[in-house]
């Protein structure tokens, strides 16, 4: 009887327990289970760039004209040796608040909006606080607008490898044909200046706002790896939508891969979404902030 009693209690202090993890949002889904949200997503009338107006294939224009290897060698070699701002991460939010993403089909919000609209369907899936976070932050490259880009080209929009030939998976392909590189003995071959197989972290992705927010974070947050993956490759869409760029790829990107799968159906249907109340979420945000930032990041 003394048995059956013991494992009642167990049983009933295990389930309080349990509860109590649940309010204060420790037993969290793991960030690879398959999203509920993404199952009761409508996805039709997303990445519509056949449909997008005239602003939209524009853009893609002129990005495509102008992501040459020689301008991604000369923007980085800008970014190691220049500091532009420093301020913490809700501020930089409120900074990048002015800003509407010329390349976007899907959305006209300000992006403090679709910033807490992601992490907040995120939230609502239970996934980790890092993972809340990534949704929270992953945009926050866009601050190279107000940090003399020549545009919005070198800001936002898809990212694809730069340095060999232009995959035909890219939106609007033919839109690179005024591109220099492309007529390039070397970078218009299928590996151009690189070798089979030597991995995502050897290639030159165009530049942007997912690879300059990664190299600013990785140094700068306790972010896990599987987040900055996230950061780095959401807008990579040629790769991970598209299947493009196997014949660079290895073994140790299939990781990557997965995160990204996992981030991107928050970052799209987002989208849709009704806009956050600012003020409601606010505290819950910073003290996430608080976990994963320093006060101050060098930008």
């Amino acid at each position: 009887m003394r048995l059956a009693n013991d494992a009642r209690v167990f049983e009933e202090v295990s389930d309080a327990v349990d509860e109590v993890n649940k309010l204060k949002g420790q037993v969290a889904a793991r960030w690879d289970e398959a999203s509920k949200f993404d199952t009761e997503k409508d996805k039709n009338s997303f990445r519509k760039y056949e449909e997008a107006c005239d602003r939209v294939k524009n853009f893609y224009r002129e990005q495509h004209e102008k992501q040459t290897v020689e301008f991604n060698v000369r923007v980085r070699a800008e970014f190691k040796r220049t500091v532009h701002a420093r301020m913490g991460i809700w501020e930089a939010m409120e900074k990048l608040n002015t800003l509407v993403d010329d390349s976007d089909p899907d959305t006209s919000l300000s992006q403090i909006e679709h910033l807490l609209q992601t992490a907040e369907a995120i939230r609502r899936d239970g996934k980790p606080e890092w993972m809340q976070v990534a949704g929270l932050v992953h945009d926050l490259g866009k601050l190279l607008y107000f940090f003399g880009s020549e545009g919005q080209w070198d800001v936002v929009g898809d990212t694809f490898v730069v340095g060999c030939k232009f995959s035909d998976k890219i939106i609007y392909p033919d839109t690179f044909a005024n591109n220099p590189d492309s007529q390039d003995p070397v970078y218009s071959t299928e590996y151009g200046v690189y070798s089979p197989h030597c991995g995502l972290e050897n290639v030159m992705l165009s530049w942007g706002h997912d690879e300059y927010l990664y190299h600013v974070l990785k140094k700068q947050s306790s972010l896990p790896m599987d987040a900055l993956y996230m950061i780095r490759y959401h807008s990579f869409y040629p790769w991970h939508r598209e299947g493009a760029y196997s014949h660079l790829t290895n073994a140790e990107d299939q990781r990557a891969l997965e995160a990204v799968r996992a981030f991107n159906p928050y970052d799209l249907y987002s989208k849709s979404d009704e806009p956050v109340i600012v003020e409601k979420v606010k505290p819950y945000y910073q003290s996430l902030i608080a976990k994963y930032f320093p006060d101050v990041i060098e930008w």
